[in-house]
């Protein structure tokens, strides 16, 4: 228990010292349940980003500096946090199976041509035959 009243000190001698302490906390605040920011896209409404990109915190990084000496005390800490984009993962679309096709000119956006293809048959790794329907 702390006294109430200030006590008298007469001597007061103490050693110099210096210290300084880092920490990479992601792992620790996970494992505490703090999981939305780590997420991908946790950030996104409550930041302002760019539409379409996701915002996550890969890192949090903290790093704290104590030094002691005759002329006094310096102490110091900081944080960061290093943000990440989402860069959403592509789909791979690979036609082993019936699909539509369109073919369209890209500054009108005019299809110029459609079809289906009916039966895909795989002959080898790179050969493919395909049944169209026209």
């Amino acid at each position: 228990m702390l006294p109430c009243n200030r006590v008298p000190v007469g001597g007061f001698k103490i050693p110099k010292f210096k210290f300084s302490y880092g920490l990479e906390t992601s792992r620790v605040l996970k494992d505490l349940g703090v999981i939305l920011p780590f997420s991908s896209g946790g950030l996104t409404k409550m930041v302002d980003s760019l539409e379409g990109q996701n915002l996550l915190v890969s890192n949090i990084f903290h790093k704290s500096f104590i030094e002691v000496n005759e002329k006094g005390t310096v102490a110091a800490a900081a944080s960061c946090a290093l943000m990440a984009k989402c860069i959403p993962t592509g789909v791979d679309f690979i036609a082993d199976h019936p699909f539509l096709f369109l073919i369209r000119e890209d500054s009108t956006q005019t299809i110029l041509f459609a079809g289906q293809v009916l039966k895909v048959i795989i002959t080898s790794q790179t050969a493919i035959n395909c049944i169209i329907r026209r």
